[in-house]
């Protein structure tokens, strides 16, 4: 039987919980809380996919990269370091990020099928990328990209 992400996250509470490992504990457990609220926002489902789950995680793994990055223009590498060692836990329960010429080839495949040339058509090509690509890149990168590559 395939483990969820979800069951996964209730093995790695457990096991940091024996560890005694506070950091990775308290990075997982902020996962499974935002993964509890996703569950009961979507109308009380007994089950989240790992389609959805891997989106909550993506969007908590963003939001430390970007703490991280104020602490650090705040000049406070103490607090910066705390939310990038957590950001590495939640990274571990998303799939492999693209590199950049694995994102040029697959926003080129978009535009070719989407038939889009200039920049009035970012939105139909972007409505696509963002899809397709979910939890794979930043959003930002897939923005820029399509931006670069229409005009």
């Amino acid at each position: 039987m395939i483990m969820s992400i979800f069951d996964q996250i209730n093995d790695d509470i457990r096991a940091a919980m024996l560890a005694r490992d506070k950091e990775r504990l308290e990075a997982v457990r902020n996962i499974k809380k935002v993964l509890l609220e996703a569950k009961t926002a979507k109308s009380g489902a007994d089950d989240l996919s790992d389609e959805d789950a891997v989106k909550a995680i993506s969007k908590l793994a963003k939001q430390g990269r970007d703490s991280a990055e104020i602490y650090n223009q705040q000049k406070r590498p103490d607090l910066a370091e705390f939310e990038m060692a957590q950001v590495k836990v939640y990274d571990a329960y998303l799939p492999k990020q693209m590199s950049d010429e694995e994102l040029t080839l697959a926003i080129k495949a978009i535009i070719a099928v989407t038939g889009a040339t200039s920049m009035k058509e970012m939105g139909k090509v972007m409505g696509i990328a963002t899809k397709e690509l979910a939890g794979k890149v930043d959003g930002k990168l897939i923005s820029e990209m399509v931006k670069t590559l229409l005009s």
